[in-house]
């Protein structure tokens, strides 16, 4: 049955694909006397380009952490470093957001970002998935496949090979023109990712995708996986048929770890897929740092070794929006400590790499591209958004009904944010405890009686808040969807109030459930050209609890980089001219500033900034921006 599901995928493979691009067509035309390939010589344990030795030297860039309109300066920068390809994951829920609708336009226009890499002059190692783990929104899986609550994602489940073979059937088609056999700059092809890092180490599903892979790609394709340095999951994450790659850092002896990706694959060329320039920060945690001459000498040490190595991350980027990995909840800014900033600005760690790249390759003559002009826009005021209709503004469908609760899941939103309301089954006087006893609040649940907050409750540290109140007094729910957890056993992740409230001894019911469209109504331009709407007289003037607010950057005749900081807010979300930035949280930290790519900000039209602060703004509420180097203060 495993195989016949990649006959349902076929039809997929008829359907007529998109125009070519110039520079792919011009390739193919210069090839047309000669025959492109890529292979492995297992007898000289290398790759072969051409029927020549070749060596990869590759750095990781995410174009989805990236804006559309800096692609090519970091590619550019990448390739001036000396490297000769780039590896890039496609994460399958950010073209995929609704089940069966297709986005690769814009920022998503993945053949838009292998055009560049290819005019750029750098190969591609790409990892389509379809779980990338990347630190990203549940390991880059769409949340709609907890429509189906027992789905057993990343195995052989049926339900989940059907959505991963529809999924391929689009994305594969679109990947086999940039293969470098058929004219493009594709050298390699990822099967899923560090699987034996996964619980189920289950082969039919690692041979379901081998299938689909091949059908799609052809026999001639090298199709690799990539695990980490342990005799597990060497053997859970590799296939028979697909080019085992291992990965490490600084902190492990190359030869130890090459030793081991040995013993699975006692022939050909030594990788390192990822390579670790740096690391991944938490909230509530220190900004990690790798140490550049760690980084510049084992680099200079595989090199000698004759292996291919991928830096991950060469730039790490930003998680806009809602995009942030999770189980420990990843901050806006994926910096990574990479050797390219969060902004793309180039740091002493890319000198030091370029210098040992220069020791084994000849790299591009010419000065490094200069980091991105930064400017400190000041001081912008911001005022509380009070209108008396906010729930009808941002959740113009009304509320579920439902005796008991449902998750972001059931209500089909499924990031965000979401508003249970209920009432008091009866008279509370003394402060009663508010519980989640079953850890319940995933994330984080801010609580409001008739408006009046009174705190929050979060997923393992806070499952207690006392109330009181009187019978019939209205309690508010303000549930936020932290991301996803992206690695490991428990990627079936759901949000929402996924268990029960009690207060006190009494179950809470009858509950009127709110998805909020909060991305869509900024987008459409609220709350700025609904400012006549405004009734400062329905609001309160208290600075704490959840609450909108809004202000305006004036335009200055040019549309430079800066960073936002929220000195004195609390946590919550940003959104400039209707695109949301990310989540800020500099009490926890260690993030303090949020970076705003040039890009999305007008030179000539006032740029409008919409903060929903969750826990307490500043009694002077103005946002500066500023323009530290450096996300981490």
């Amino acid at each position: 049955q495993l195989w016949l599901c990649v006959v349902c995928v076929t039809r997929a493979a008829t359907l007529t694909g998109p125009s070519l691009p110039a520079s792919l067509l011009r390739t193919r035309a210069l090839q047309a006397s000669g025959t492109r390939t890529f292979s492995i010589d297992y007898s000289h344990d290398r790759f072969l380009k051409d029927g020549a030795p070749f060596q990869y030297i590759s750095g990781s860039v995410h174009y989805f952490r990236i804006p559309r309109a800096y692609w090519k300066d970091r590619l550019l920068k990448m390739y001036m470093t000396g490297l000769n390809a780039a590896q890039v994951y496609v994460p399958w829920n950010f073209h995929e957001t609704i089940q069966g609708v297709y986005n690769f336009t814009g920022d998503r226009d993945l053949e838009h970002f292998l055009d560049l890499a290819n005019r750029t002059g750098l190969f591609v190692i790409l990892r389509p998935g379809p779980y990338i783990c990347a630190e990203w929104e549940m390991g880059g899986l769409p949340a709609w496949l907890l429509q189906k609550p027992n789905i057993m994602v990343r195995t052989a489940d049926p339900d989940y090979l059907q959505a991963v073979n529809d999924w391929l059937a689009v994305l594969l088609p679109k990947v086999k023109p940039w293969l470098y056999g058929n004219g493009g700059n594709i050298l390699s092809v990822q099967v899923e990712n560090e699987y034996g890092s996964y619980f189920a180490c289950d082969y039919n599903y690692m041979r379901h995708l081998r299938a689909l892979f091949r059908y799609f790609l052809g026999d001639d394709t090298i199709l690799f996986t990539t695990d980490g340095n342990t005799n597990r999951e060497m053997t859970c994450g590799t296939l028979q048929g697909l080019y085992a790659t291992i990965d490490f850092g600084t902190d492990t002896n190359a030869s130890v770890a090459f030793d081991r990706q040995r013993r699975f694959e006692p022939r050909g060329p030594l990788v390192n897929s990822e390579f670790y320039t740096g690391w991944l920060d938490h909230w509530g945690e220190q900004h990690a740092h790798v140490d550049t001459e760690k980084v510049s000498n084992m680099l200079g040490e595989m090199l000698s070794m004759g292996a291919s190595v991928n830096m991950y991350m060469f730039e790490g980027g930003t998680n806009f929006g809602y995009w942030n990995g999770a189980y420990r909840s990843v901050v806006t800014s994926y910096d990574y400590n990479a050797p390219l900033s969060e902004a793309g600005d180039p740091t002493d760690k890319l000198l030091a790499i370029r210098e040992v790249i220069k020791k084994f390759r000849d790299i591009p003559l010419g000065p490094m591209p200069p980091a991105t002009p930064k400017f400190a826009y000041g001081f912008v005021a911001m005022k509380k958004v009070g209108i008396a209709t906010l729930l009808d503004t941002i959740s113009p469908q009304g509320p579920v009904k439902s005796q008991h609760l449902l998750t972001f899941e059931e209500m089909k939103q499924y990031y965000g944010y979401m508003l249970y309301r209920t009432k008091l089954p009866r008279m509370v006087s003394d402060p009663t405890p508010l519980i989640s006893p079953l850890n319940g609040i995933h994330d984080r649940a801010y609580i409001s009686i008739n408006g009046m907050y009174l705190g929050f409750l979060e997923r393992d540290t806070q499952l207690v808040i006392n109330v009181t109140g009187q019978e019939g007094d209205q309690m508010d729910v303000l549930v936020e969807n932290m991301g996803r957890v992206n690695f490991g056993s428990k990627i079936n992740d759901f949000k929402g109030l996924v268990s029960n409230l009690i207060l006190g001894g009494d179950v809470l019911t009858d509950w009127q459930i709110y998805s909020l469209d909060i991305d869509g109504t900024i987008a459409g331009g609220w709350p700025h050209s609904g400012v006549k709407q405004h009734q400062p007289g329905m609001m309160s003037n208290s600075t704490e609890g959840p609450a909108f607010y809004m202000g305006m950057l004036e335009p200055t005749g040019f549309a430079w980089d800066t960073f936002l900081k929220l000195r004195g807010w609390t946590k919550g979300q940003v959104w400039i001219n209707g695109v949301n930035l990310g989540r800020y949280w500099p009490q926890r930290g260690p993030q303090q500033t949020l970076y705003v790519p040039g890009p999305l900000l007008s030179s000539s039209q006032p740029n409008n900034i919409t903060v929903l602060e969750l826990e307490g703004a500043p009694v002077d509420t103005r946002v500066v921006k500023v323009i530290f180097p450096s996300d981490f203060l």
